[in-house]
């Protein structure tokens, strides 16, 4: 199951490159992907015992529930048929409704593919996680066919209220599984099916669970969207609203009845709803003037009839229920592939503009007429088979009460009763005469459809002429489904054409002898009931809901988002303040228990750090104040390594270094002080708002701290980090190892911080290394056109002179310290020694790729303050974006190599080689994790250097350039005098 599955998903990946290739007529070869599933499907068909099923595990985060567990049983199988069979016939039908094969019919092509292996995958998986992830692959495949005419605004919008309200349904759905897999203790359905759990909580989890499939299956009040989305292409409304998507939730109606189909809420949301839905949708059918509204309704109309039907819980009317499936399938899949055929034909679908259709297209009429006989319900169709079977067992079942059950029965031969007139409705508007001598202009410009137009609708509606005839045969393959629910001491009849004469006789005479009435009857008096619009419209109740969530969102943002920054940041540590303390002293709480006594010198550093905060928020100067906000940086650092933690403590000092190098980088072009002007005074709101922020923290750590009921993690975390990291360094293999793939995402946040600096200082020439002292003498050579980034400069370059530092003699003499110079060129090699140690001894000792690569930041920020910024291009010539890119490729490539070594991905694998000298080596794949993210670090700094610091010097030697030359026009032009001691440029 699971390599069809797959084989299914590689078909959809390429099958836009197939279009691409053969054009519209490609879709014959896509249609073999689902084809060749239904033919295995076929030739593995379930055992008829229901313990017979064929269950496929493939283990994958056993500790979430997680493992992809399929099973393949009767139900599985029949939807099975449906989805590949029906989607087979709609890929052939693809290739002439489309003309030509441009992109988006090509991306469509494989996104049908990709739907119809979302939906294999969702009925035969057996853990309720994976189902819903396929559930919502179907949401997200479906918004996606629903809004193939992108351009017009109509697909757009049915597209949007199809992905809304099936997404709604959906995250009702997941809360629904977590909390029934919660409580049962296993996600497997066929586990909690065997044995249901009980009780209030249980109750409301399954009416969650319905609301999802109740919202995928279009049942009231979520009907509203299936007519909405008739704005998809033909084929889109052929098969996700006939056969597939739609009997998504009927699906899991059915596969939940035999455990929680006898609880009242389970009754009234799916008994109750879906009766009122087959009226309602039967109803509304009969005023629509388009082909596809007719057909969209009547479909939520028959929706509503199957959910009452597999929803009862009997054994007998569930057999009805998969009866009238497979035939709602059968003969909407044909009807909507008809109205493709007409509107690709004349150009409409208004019942208003087409006249003696029928005598231009005689074999399109009659295999509507039988499609349509078979949703009407007449003798020798699978629907017929179908609703006689319903109107039975419904009048006998002891799943309801005597009375329930003859009213829902009685329900449902009123919506058969509209099923029928809508039937003649639609044949009618389609192809009948209506009282004209001559075919409507429409008709009469028709353009005739080839043979192989016809060939799926007309396949689909035979089938389901002659699935009536072998109704015996077919129920067969039914009843192992059906002995999984209560009989309720009556035996499971056999599916068959004929019973005798009996109520379902009287049933089906009044339906057709009523859908004909009723038929005639709206025809006479259609202007009067339906010149009005509806008095409730879901259309329109939804509109206004997202009109009023619109307002309420205004509302909301205009109060709370008023444009500053205080105000904001108020609203947010107000809600950090007050939440998290409500629930605290409202909830449980243990003792606290504050060891003061364990070290005193914390108390110290505590009051250094408590007292360099409180002079950030006094200090006026900008550069002391960030001075001292950077000593309660290094103070948390002292009480990292106060309470053993080296590695924590070093990264700390690390990055609280190169952070307020970063600051002086940006302060040191602000004015030392803000403007008076910009000064706020003392503000006692704001003040305490910060102190009851700091407070609450603190007294929650505390709490949480003492609320510890378990051995603590970290007791096994070092045992643990040697055998499953083969590191000695915990910190380091939690990093590369345990939380790797967290770890791949902050680096990868790194780059696009890194990039968005860049982005902002630069605005365009965004890439290119740091300039070199070359650069500027080929500049001053005229050789040459600057840097590479565009960092021109004119500063002129000095006499041959021995410097320290090859890039401080172009700098100004009055910024140069020779001290400084000296010390860099000692201390260099010796942080770039240090940080490769930290990189290759990170793994068994404090350092790491990160401690390692902010290191080597440190030294090239050396190099920049000491020799400014051609320095920083002969210390590392490279372009930033590269050391990053290169960076990232390390790590992501990583992960694949664990795979190959037979360790799951971004985790720890050994292999040992033998090299000359050396000896036996043995390396861990976590070693190349940690160099990605010792260059992303290192690429990291560059490029803030280069931006905050490099870019910065060009712009300010810009200006001053400026200032000079606006001086220089200011003044009279001199010459120089005899002597030739001074001269004066303009």
């Amino acid at each position: 199951m699971i390599s069809v599955l797959a084989a299914l998903a590689v078909c959809a990946l390429v099958a836009p490159a197939v279009i691409h290739w053969m054009g519209t007529r490609g879709f014959y070869v896509l249609a073999l992907a689902p084809l060749g599933a239904l033919i295995w499907v076929l030739t593995h068909w379930p055992a008829p015992e229901s313990d017979r099923a064929v269950v496929e595990t493939v283990r994958w985060v056993p500790s979430l529930e997680m493992d992809i567990v399929t099973r393949f049983d009767t139900l599985a199988a029949i939807l099975s048929v449906l989805i590949l069979g029906v989607g087979s016939l709609v890929l052939c039908y693809c290739a002439h409704y489309f003309d030509d094969a441009r992109p988006r019919v090509a991306v469509f092509g494989g996104e049908m593919v990709a739907f119809a292996a979302a939906m294999f995958g969702l009925v035969i998986s057996d853990n309720m996680l994976v189902l819903y992830v396929f559930w919502e692959l179907t949401t997200v495949l479906s918004f996606m066919l629903v809004g193939f005419y992108g351009v017009r605004a109509t697909a757009r919008r049915s597209a949007t209220q199809a992905l809304l309200v099936t997404t709604f349904g959906g995250l009702a759905m997941l809360v629904g599984i977590i909390m029934l897999g919660e409580r049962s203790g296993t996600y497997l359905l066929s586990e909690i099916i065997a044995t249901p759990p009980t009780g209030v909580y249980v109750d409301i989890a399954i009416v969650l669970l319905l609301i999802g499939a109740l919202s995928k299956s279009a049942i009231v009040p979520f009907h509203f969207w299936l007519p909405g989305a008739m704005a998809a292409p033909t084929p889109v409304s052929a098969y996700l609203h006939a056969a597939a998507m739609v009997k998504a939730g009927i699906y899991l109606i059915a596969r939940l009845a035999p455990a929680f189909s006898v609880t009242v809420s389970w009754q009234v949301a799916v008994i109750g709803l879906g009766s009122l839905t087959m009226v309602l949708g039967g109803w509304r059918s009969l005023r629509e003037l388009d082909l596809k509204l007719i057909l969209a309704f009547g479909t939520v109309s028959q929706l509503g009839f199957m959910a009452v039907l597999v929803g009862i819980g009997d054994a007998n009317v569930a057999m009805a229920g998969l009866t009238m499936l497979v035939a709602h399938a059968l003969f909407k899949a044909s009807l909507f592939m008809t109205v493709g055929i007409i509107d690709h034909a004349t150009g409409t679908r208004d019942v208003r503009k087409l006249a003696r259709l029928g005598h231009r297209l005689p074999v399109l009429a009659v295999t509507a007429a039988i499609a349509g006989a078979s949703m009407a319900g007449i003798p020798f169709t699978l629907g017929f088979v179908g609703k006689e079977t319903a109107f039975a067992s419904v009048w006998d079942t002891g799943a309801l009460s005597s009375w329930q059950a003859h009213t829902v029965d009685i329900v449902l031969l009123v919506g058969s009763v509209l099923t029928c007139a809508y039937t003649l409705r639609f044949l009618w508007g389609a192809f009948g005469r209506k009282v004209r001598h001559k075919p409507s202009p429409a008709v009469a410009k028709l353009h005739p459809p080839s043979w192989a137009f016809y060939i799926s609708p007309v396949v689909l509606a035979v089938a389901g002429a002659a699935a009536g005839l072998l109704s015996p045969q077919i129920g067969s393959l039914f009843e192992p489904y059906a002995e999984t629910l209560d009989s309720y001491g009556h035996k499971i009849e056999h599916l068959a054409l004929w019973h005798g004469f009996g109520l379902p006789v009287v049933f089906s005479i009044i339906v057709v002898v009523g859908g004909v009435i009723v038929f005639f009857g709206v025809r006479r008096v259609r202007d009067r009931v339906f010149g009005s619009p509806p008095l409730l419209n879901a259309d329109r109740i939804y509109d206004a809901a997202l009109r009023s969530a619109d307002t309420i969102s205004l509302l909301l943002t205009r109060n709370t988002q008023r444009g500053s920054l205080p105000v904001t940041q108020g609203v947010i540590l107000c809600t950090a303040i007050l939440f998290p303390t409500i629930v605290l002293f409202v909830g449980a709480r243990d003792q606290l228990n504050i060891d003061y006594t364990n070290s005193p010198v914390q108390i110290v550093i505590g009051g250094i750090m408590v007292a360099s905060a409180i002079a950030a928020v006094i200090l006026r100067n900008r550069l002391a104040a960030t001075l001292v906000v950077g000593i309660t940086g290094y103070g948390c650092g002292m009480l990292f390594a106060l309470y053993g933690a080296p590695d924590l403590a070093l990264t700390q000092f690390l990055v609280e270094t190169l952070t307020l190098v970063i600051f002086v980088l940006v302060l040191r072009k602000l004015p030392a002080e803000p403007e008076k002007r910009h000064a706020t005074g003392f503000k006692p709101l704001r003040a305490l708002i910060g102190i009851a922020f700091g407070a609450s923290l603190v007294v929650i750590g505390l709490f949480a701290a003492s609320a510890r009921s378990t051995e603590p993690l970290h007791v096994d975390l070092a045992e643990a980090a040697y055998e499953f990291g083969h590191g000695a360094n915990a910190v380091n293999v939690l990093l590369v190892d345990i939380r790797a793939w967290d770890t791949l995402g902050e680096v990868s946040v790194l780059i696009a911080a890194a990039t968005g600096v860049a982005s902002m200082v630069f605005r365009n020439r965004r890439f290119g290394a740091a300039p070199r002292v070359a650069d500027a003498a080929r500049l001053q050579a005229g050789i040459g056109g600057g840097d590479t980034n565009g960092d021109d400069d004119d500063d002129p370059i000095p006499p041959d002179r021995t410097t320290w530092l090859l890039g401080s003699g172009l700098r100004d003499p009055r910024h140069r310290s020779m001290v400084l110079e000296a010390t860099t060129r000692l201390l260099f090699p010796t942080m770039v020694v240090l940080s490769i140690y930290f990189f290759y001894a990170g793994h068994n000792a404090p350092g790491g790729g990160f401690a390692g690569g902010l290191t080597m930041g440190l030294a090239l920020v050396l190099r920049y303050l000491a020799g400014g910024r051609y320095e920083l291009g002969e210390a590392l010539p490279i372009e930033p974006g590269r050391i990053l890119g290169a960076g990232l490729a390390v790590s992501g490539i990583t992960a694949v190599v664990s795979l190959f070594l037979g360790a799951p991905a971004l985790s720890s694998a050994v292999f040992e080689i033998t090299v000359p000298v050396l000896g036996d080596i043995k390396l861990v794949t976590a070693l190349f994790f940690d160099l990605g993210i010792y260059l992303i670090v290192v690429g990291l700094v560059l490029d803030v250097l280069r931006s905050l610091g490099a870019r910065l010097d060009v712009e300010t030697t810009i200006a001053r350039d400026a200032e000079r030359v606006v001086s220089a026009r200011s003044l009279p032009l001199k010459t120089a005098d005899t002597s030739g001691k001074e001269q004066v440029a303009r």
